[in-house]
């Protein structure tokens, strides 16, 4: 089949979509869509590590359990042990195609890697690429797919929509160009690798994060979400109004790092029995309260006490990039605050990535395979991209594959986007992390849904009249999905997890999850 014709087509380049690709890539052509910015997308910004049992005073039993207790009652158990089982061989894979991990040279090693320790692990099992991994898996995967004969890398077209056909089946995507042309891409199978939806919030740990636009137009295709709730608000993001956002890795506490208030006063050990070590729902919500508490807009992360050599070991590029900023860490305290981090929720998939939509599959963090129920443990989220885009990959490898028609190009342009654009996604995002954030209310949310609706239908009017171009289109995705998880957040009557509302602060029983018909009803 020629090249200009893919069958399988991959929207996202991050970890999730670059493994994919690989995997499948010497049985039938790919074609990747990717941002021509390599800063775009979580997986380059992801410095923690990569979660596996590779030690040998660690187990599977040990590392399923402790993702359970993360997930608050609402991980799929079967879900967990699948990622756990095959997260080791995903990690040797790596290693064969030479990720630059680093290595442990200290006598009584058992593992060849370092391997550190994280919020929610109750052992040292993450491997890492000192503090930049996300950039040191990302360099090797795109080097290994540039060189890929069958992999067409496309970073000129930003996909709008997805096809379907008359049986209901996805059957690739609409996209545009640089010059605003609309593009038709079919495939035989489409793979959806676009993120999560942190962009719907203002303060995020990376500079231009997905908002969620791949589960919205799954969904507009038929296909299930589920858990849009949960909203990851990673702990530590360094606290600097006039510059750009920076994750400070949960790795710093997991080497000692301390939580302290404005005032110097260490408080994580009143709040929960393992301190700074909690997961990720537990210390977010212990610094929103502190901040309350003191007045203040950030606390500080404590390293000083680990040593000068220690912190630039452990520590190199977030060493470098504080110093870049006039923070010297060794001699002072990080100042942090929570910031939009990782969406648990997304497009339902088994355990090949496949939804509910034929021909439709999810990997990354824009899928809820079930695995961090209403909280993500630590760097359990690399493991995911790599563990079902390889078992995606391998269903894919198996499926049988027919003609499609070959791609086009139209002569229609989309128009400029409207002048208030950058204000209506200022103003989504500001709703959202005020009334949906880290705590939310029922009143809060009740306002949340009101002026939702408004903006939407203001976008929606600018949509009906003008041909929409990639802004645009992404509001409207991002929009439509904000409706859907406030929805979600409003039906969930309890507290559990990611998802915390005084007004009900006790587990309740299970709740329905947003479907199609949800969004019809939202959109009247």
């Amino acid at each position: 089949m020629p090249d200009a014709n893919p069958e399988v087509l991959i929207i996202g380049g991050g970890v999730a979509g670059l493994v994919l690709a690989l995997e499948v890539a010497d049985h039938r052509p790919v074609t990747l869509l990717r941002p021509a910015s390599d800063d775009q997308g979580a997986s380059r910004w992801a410095q923690g590590g990569i979660a596996a049992v590779l030690s040998p005073g660690d187990d599977f039993e040990a590392h399923v359990q402790d993702t359970l207790v993360a997930g608050d009652g609402l991980c799929d158990e079967a879900a967990v042990r699948f990622t756990v089982e095959n997260g080791p061989a995903a990690i040797e894979w790596l290693l064969s195609l030479g990720v630059p991990f680093t290595r442990d040279t200290s006598p009584d090693a058992g593992y060849p890697y370092h391997l550190t320790r994280e919020g929610g692990h109750g052992a040292r099992r993450i491997i890492h690429v000192a503090d930049a991994t996300g950039r040191a898996v990302m360099d090797t995967l795109k080097a290994h797919a540039a060189a890929h004969p069958a992999i067409r890398i496309r970073d000129d077209l930003t996909a709008i929509c997805l096809l379907q056909d008359a049986e209901g089946r996805c059957r690739g995507a609409r996209c545009l160009d640089a010059a605003g042309r609309r593009v038709t891409l079919p495939a035989h199978d489409t793979v959806l690798a676009t993120g999560g939806a942190s962009g719907l919030y203002r303060h995020t740990t990376s500079p231009q994060p997905a908002s969620g636009e791949g589960m919205l137009m799954a969904a507009e295709l038929g296909a299930t979400l589920m858990n849009l709730e949960f909203q990851q608000f990673h702990p530590t993001c360094l606290y600097d109004p006039e510059g750009s956002p920076f994750l400070i890795s949960e790795a710093v506490r997991g080497e000692g790092g301390r939580l302290l208030n404005v005032h110097g006063e260490r408080f994580m050990p009143g709040v929960d029995p393992r301190a700074e070590l909690a997961p990720r729902d537990v210390v977010a919500r212990a610094i929103d309260a502190e901040m309350q508490r003191t007045g203040s807009d950030h606390v500080l992360l404590d390293v000083r006490h680990l040593g000068e050599a220690a912190i630039r070991h452990h520590f190199p590029t977030i060493h470098a990039h504080c110093a870049s900023r006039g923070l010297d860490i060794v001699t002072v305290p990080i100042p942090v605050v929570p910031a939009a981090h990782y969406s648990c929720g997304g497009v339902a998939t088994d355990h090949h990535g496949a939804t509910d939509v034929a021909h439709l599959f999810a990997v990354g963090e824009v899928a809820c395979t079930g695995l961090h129920g209403a909280n993500r443990m630590a760097s359990n989220s690399l493991l995911e991209c790599l563990v079902f885009a390889r078992s995606c990959a391998a269903a894919l490898r198996e499926a049988p594959c027919t003609p499609l028609p070959e791609p086009s190009a139209g002569e229609v342009v989309a128009d400029a986007p409207p002048p208030e654009l950058a204000e209506w996604r200022q103003r989504l995002r500001d709703l959202m992390s005020r009334r949906v954030a880290i705590v939310r209310r029922d009143a809060g949310l009740a306002e949340a849904a009101s002026a939702l609706a408004a903006l939407q239908a203001t976008v929606g009017e600018a949509v009906a009249r003008t041909t929409p171009g990639a802004e645009l289109a992404s509001l409207w995705h991002a929009v439509r999905l904000a409706r859907l998880t406030v929805e979600c957040a409003r039906r969930r009557r309890e507290s559990r997890g990611l998802h915390y509302n005084p007004d009900c602060p006790h587990h309740g029983d299970a709740h329905p999850q947003p479907s199609r018909s949800w969004l019809r009803e939202l959109e009247g």
